[in-house]
């Protein structure tokens, strides 16, 4: 098996072709070690032009360019841990590609946990570990809740007859009548904004044909979020 560190170099008129410090800069944020530097300068000084040798200077500026994308390596590997440990108990969406048949799957689910390997992060979501880097969104914790309570809301209207002429008073006016009051005060104005307007739309024909039956002016659904706004922040003060 080849050494992976190996290193080969394009001689032309007596010295390494063009980019050994550009060559070195690459290998470094490909995941080459030191040793792997010293084998490329080995290299270029084994291969110079005696004639015009490369000066120390320049052995000491590749070398320097090297510690820099090594340390940022370092520094990008750390923040990419930190990221993923933040992410435990969120939603996130992972987006994968499959270049063998040019097919882009996506996942979304709750991490569980993180394991680290060869200094990266997986992400572990219903059993199966993911990259990190794989990760494409995050949602926080206040969306999928939000997120949840419409999905559950806009099924139970969609419980309700197609038709609004068959709602009436006996079978769907309690019904109606929580739907209406959860809708106007208890949901928050984030899950209210997530609604689909047609099955708001839906609830308000549904609200007015109640009304209509029981001889009663229709209900507002106007909503003054200021005040739920303000009740909020008395709730976190």
């Amino acid at each position: 098996m080849a050494d992976i560190n190996q290193v080969s170099a394009v001689i032309k008129n007596g010295e390494v072709a063009n980019t050994v410090k550009e060559d070195a800069t690459k290998k470094a944020t490909a995941g080459y070690d030191k040793d792997s530097f010293l084998k490329i300068l080995v290299a270029q000084m084994k291969y110079q032009d005696p004639m015009e040798p490369t000066s120390n200077t320049e052995y000491i500026n590749q070398y320097a360019t090297f510690t820099q994308v090594e340390q940022l390596s370092n520094m990008a590997n750390s923040m990419a841990l930190s990221r993923a440990s933040e992410m435990v108990g969120k939603t996130v969406r992972v987006t994968q590609y499959n270049p063998d048949n040019g097919k882009t799957t996506e996942v979304v689910g709750i991490v569980d946990f993180v394991t680290y390997n060869a200094n990266k992060a997986y992400l572990n979501i219903e059993g199966t570990n993911y990259n990190v880097e794989d990760v494409t969104e995050v949602f926080d914790t206040d969306y999928t809740d939000a997120k949840a309570v419409v999905k559950d809301f806009q099924e139970a209207i969609d419980k309700l007859p197609s038709n609004v002429d068959f709602v009436n008073e006996q079978d769907h006016g309690l019904t109606i009548d929580t739907m209406y009051e959860f809708y106007m005060n208890k949901m928050d104005k984030k899950a209210r904004n997530m609604m689909d307007p047609n099955y708001v739309t839906s609830l308000q024909q549904y609200v007015h044909r109640i009304d209509d039956i029981r001889g009663d002016e229709h209900r507002t659904f106007k909503i003054d979020d200021t005040s739920s706004t303000k009740k909020e922040e008395s709730k976190t003060e």
